[in-house]
């Protein structure tokens, strides 16, 4: 996978700033690669760096004692990870867990707090992307309540391919099971009916989506919910898709 270059940043919160501003920043980001299943950061402990990924994606996912964890969030190239930094708080509120391999910026948290100290126009952004986030958090716990599993698969399939910007991506059963709080054989058979459908294809860890429109339809309505009000806090979407 290729590491983001110095003039191009890949990322859409830094696409969005001034350029002087962006400019200034990228000389202080590191390109790094991120690997499927590598732990950013633990729940509880101190964030030495926030990523703004490019072309990779994590899982935000909340430890549950006796159950292994709960997602709650997805970050792809549209926001970053560390939005806790701009309520002055470095201590992660989730685990961290690279869900898409890939490259993306890193910067040390010291570093983006005395940005954020600076910059009114850096805080704006971020300050929207925070409230980005918190709806993306109450939206999923409301969702894993009251959405039957197909319906929730769907959506968090969807979200995937956006993140991925392909209609094929590697996922295991084990990791889906993660993903949604459900049993191997809950996921087993809501795929199997979205499957049954067309809408996808999986085959050996490899997830093809088939049918991008008609898994919209069969997805709850969460995943519009979501993107819509990406829109209007922060004025745009994922970035085109990039096949």
């Amino acid at each position: 996978m290729p590491k983001p270059a110095r003039t191009a940043t890949g990322n859409q919160l830094l696409a969005g700033l001034a350029e002087p501003l962006r400019r200034r920043l990228l000389g202080s980001f590191e390109p790094v690669q991120l690997h499927s299943a590598q732990i950013l950061c633990r729940t509880g402990e101190r964030m030495r760096y926030v990523y703004f990924p490019t072309h990779s994606f994590i899982s935000l996912v909340a430890p549950i004692s006796g159950y292994g964890g709960l997602e709650v969030g997805l970050v792809g190239d549209e926001g970053m990870l560390g939005v806790s930094l701009i309520l002055g708080v470095d201590v992660a509120p989730v685990d961290a867990l690279v869900q898409g391999a890939g490259p993306a910026w890193r910067m040390e948290t010291a570093t983006l707090l005395k940005e954020l100290k600076i910059s009114p126009p850096l805080r704006q952004v971020l300050n929207r992307y925070l409230f980005v986030t918190l709806t993306q958090l109450a939206q999923g716990a409301a969702c894993t309540r009251f959405h039957l599993v197909e319906a929730r698969l769907a959506r968090w399939l969807l979200m995937t391919r956006d993140r991925a910007h392909a209609d094929e991506f590697y996922i295991t059963h084990e990791f889906m099971s993660l993903m949604l709080g459900v049993r191997r054989a809950g996921i087993t058979r809501a795929a199997g009916a979205l499957r049954q459908r067309k809408l996808i294809r999986y085959s050996r860890g490899i997830m093809t989506v088939l049918d991008r429109s008609g898994l919209e339809a069969a997805a709850c309505s969460c995943y519009e919910t979501l993107k819509n009000d990406y829109t209007r806090v922060l004025g745009k979407l994922a970035a085109p898709d990039r096949h």
